[in-house]
């Protein structure tokens, strides 16, 4: 298949879209650091309407608050970069989208705009499924070599994002 995007990605892509089709599984995505390359990924593969149902890019906070009900508090308390503010995307991208699972991806791409507690390459990701309990929402956090380029963080935090969307 010809594609602007990484082969890797797409392959993924479309695993993902021919594993939850196979079980009438539809999907949401709430991206920020990956500025919606996981949706790209996904909307690359034919037949992708038939699972994907909405994408979110929420760069800023304001986007998060207003887009997907992610509370000023958490942001303020624990920044966009957390457990808890990649909980609240996946748990919104969840309640406003008619999708089964929604996965959320939060982090910090680089250059800059690291710091001691949370380097770059920090990535944070949260995934809900509906009918689950709030406390059953998985969130986990993940370093990528900072060294590997802005790229290629939000590459790999694609492809965690896509990992977690497989039944």
């Amino acid at each position: 298949m010809d594609s602007l995007l990484p082969p890797e990605l797409v392959a993924l892509a479309a695993a993902v879209i021919e594993k939850n089709k196979a079980i009438g599984r539809r999907i949401a995505v709430a991206e920020s650091c990956t500025g919606g390359l996981v949706s790209a990924a996904l909307t690359e593969v034919p037949g992708s309407s038939a699972v994907f149902e909405a994408g979110y890019v929420t760069y800023a906070n304001e986007a998060k608050i207003k887009a997907l009900g992610v509370s000023e508090d958490v942001l303020d308390t624990f920044g966009a970069v957390s457990i808890a503010t990649a909980w609240a995307m996946a748990r919104g991208a969840l309640l406003r989208s008619g999708a089964d699972v929604a996965v959320a991806i939060t982090g910090i791409a680089g250059p800059d705009g690291g710091t001691a507690a949370k380097p770059v390459g920090t990535v944070v990701f949260a995934r809900a499924e509906r009918g689950q309990e709030d406390e059953a929402i998985i969130a986990d956090t993940k370093c990528f070599d900072p060294a590997s380029g802005r790229s290629n963080i939000r590459l790999q935090a694609a492809l965690c994002a896509l990992e977690l969307l497989e039944p």
